[in-house]
């Protein structure tokens, strides 16, 4: 069903927001939280009422709220000074002005839900029984996005911190993506496993989904698990698209002055886990994404309680940083595409360097970036984007 006010109509089916006609990016909570007001029209609503509906009852500061709220009027056209479309009634709440209309059996192509925009989850067993979560969305040839550090499929595909990659990704390719064992919604178990788990994880979700051969996108700890896959199953991998990887996990690697030690990484974890307003967990969560929004950093981390348990998070930082693909990456054959942020704290770029000269005829690019997660408000992220499609493309036809 679409909602009509004022020159904007919003889509709660395809996610999608527009505004004299032309569509609006809006993040997640600043579209819950326009559809909140939409749905009490002209009615007072309170603080609380948007804490408890956008945040899930998790305890935030008025600054917050007021973020959002600026947010969605600069998505409506309003302002705080006219205030023509969203009101604020000072020490209560808030309430929408104008005028909502819907469609709910009008049946355009605005209207109808767009396959492409939602995803479908299911479940399938890899080693030991080990139960995987996957989920299928998009429309186009196949992509499989390898499962990385904190991943939670109905999180990600509500927040903005991953959404956005995924509905990149998603534009052109029937995108597959799972969480990893250990978070999300797959098996928490963690113990006696290895890199060639991850690997089968991988393959598990593959079989599961019928593919025979399709390109992989991985990103931070999953890179060594795809350059693995790639070197046990070739024929089933046309290309990989490596963001942000790592050979050599950091502790079996020298420590450079670029790096960071795997006691800091470990200490970070276990003093602040799931403590939003911990400074253990600002200070771990800003490694990954220094440049980010203050809804995407407090989004990656209210993912943490939800995603993993503080013992399954540094159990989980301990196995990952034993993970080791140095030798075999001469014997890969397949196109592959390297990326690295120029200034990435998590993954230091001499190890973006070492994927791409020693996997033969790789290409690489190094984006002008702090950011360990990819975030679309970079000026690097639309060339990024244009980059990895045109390669898939590239392979796709050849």
């Amino acid at each position: 069903m679409e909602f009509h006010f004022a020159n904007c109509t919003i889509d709660p089916d395809r996610h999608a927001f527009f505004r004299d006609g032309s569509p609006v990016h809006i993040e997640p909570q600043v579209f819950e939280l326009l559809l909140t007001l939409i749905r009490q029209e002209g009615r007072l609503v309170t603080k609380e009422e948007l804490i408890e509906t956008v945040w899930r009852g998790l305890n935030v500061s008025d600054s917050t709220i007021s973020a959002r709220i600026n947010s969605a009027r600069k998505a409506v056209g309003d302002t705080g000074q006219t205030q023509q479309i969203i009101k604020t009634i000072h020490g209560r709440g808030f309430k929408l002005l104008a005028k909502v209309t819907n469609n709910s059996t009008h049946t355009t192509a605005e209207s109808v839900p767009d396959v492409a925009s939602s995803q479908r989850i299911q479940f399938t067993q890899s080693t030991a029984g080990t139960r995987i979560a996957y989920a299928q969305s998009g429309l186009g040839p196949p992509l499989i996005r390898a499962a990385h550090w904190l991943s939670h499929l109905e999180l990600d595909w509500h927040r903005p911190v991953w959404r956005p990659l995924m509905e990149k990704l998603g534009n052109n390719h029937t995108l597959y993506c799972y969480d990893q064992r250990g978070t999300g919604l797959s098996s928490r178990s963690l113990e006696n496993v290895g890199l060639d788990d991850f690997v089968q994880d991988l393959k598990s979700v593959a079989d599961a989904s019928e593919l025979q051969s399709f390109p992989i996108f991985a990103a931070s700890q999953a890179v060594p698990v795809a350059i693995r896959f790639a070197h046990l199953y070739p024929e089933r991998v046309s290309s990989l698209v490596l963001y942000g990887g790592y050979a050599e996990g950091r502790a079996l690697r020298k420590t450079t002055a670029n790096d960071i030690d795997e006691a800091t990484i470990l200490g970070l974890i276990r003093a602040g886990w799931g403590k939003i307003d911990s400074p253990f967990v600002k200070a771990f969560t800003s490694l990954f994404l220094p440049d980010a929004t203050t809804e995407q950093m407090e989004s990656f981390v209210q993912m943490q309680n939800e995603t993993i348990s503080p013992d399954n998070a540094a159990r989980l930082r301990q196995i990952i940083d034993r993970f080791d693909v140095k030798n075999i990456l001469s014997e890969i054959k397949v196109p592959t595409l390297v990326i690295h942020a120029s200034s990435d704290a998590v993954q230091p770029i001499d190890q973006g360097r070492i994927l791409a000269s020693e996997i033969p005829n790789a290409r690489y690019i190094s984006l002008e970036s702090r950011n360990h997660v990819p975030l679309p408000q970079e000026a690097c992220w639309e060339s990024m984007m244009q980059e990895i499609e045109a390669f898939l493309e590239i392979q796709k036809n050849s």
